[in-house]
């Protein structure tokens, strides 16, 4: 059950929970510094990065943002012990909540094509496929990674 828990924006004492959560998901790459990741969010009045938190531990995460035309979900998280308790959903409907209230119409999600499991929880949740052609671009020089 996830009564006992509260959703709210990130804090600098969570930040190091949010990364160990990402990391016990699977969600980070060597090639994306985590912190970097929030810390760029957290800097920007286009993005939030959302907790759940129960007893004082981080269990959940949801990154939003938006680009002034589309949201962009990211770093949906749940600790795996929640996993399939309704957290999940309760985490993209704040998402889409507060991508709504900055006036966005259309969320975006990315997932990599191996991750059958999570495909099928967005489809569960009213998310479906839109063929596009996603290209992309180190802005540094670097060959793209997988």
């Amino acid at each position: 059950m996830t009564d006992d828990i509260a959703i709210r924006p990130i804090t600098d004492d969570d930040v190091e929970s949010v990364v160990v959560l990402w990391e016990a998901c699977g969600l980070t790459r060597p090639w994306n510094d985590p912190r970097d990741d929030i810390a760029r969010a957290r800097g920007s009045l286009e993005a939030v990065i959302l907790v759940a938190e129960r007893d004082g531990e981080v269990v959940g995460t949801v990154m939003v943002g938006h680009d002034g035309h589309r949201a962009w979900m990211y770093y949906v998280a749940v600790a795996p012990a929640l996993q399939g308790t309704g957290l999940g959903r309760q985490l993209v409907k704040a998402a889409e909540v507060w991508a709504a209230a900055t006036g966005m119409q259309k969320m975006h999600l990315l997932i990599r094509p191996e991750n059958g499991k999570v495909r099928g929880f967005y489809e569960s949740i009213g998310y479906a496929e839109q063929p596009r052609v996603m290209m992309a671009k180190w802005l540094d020089g670097r060959p793209l990674d997988p």
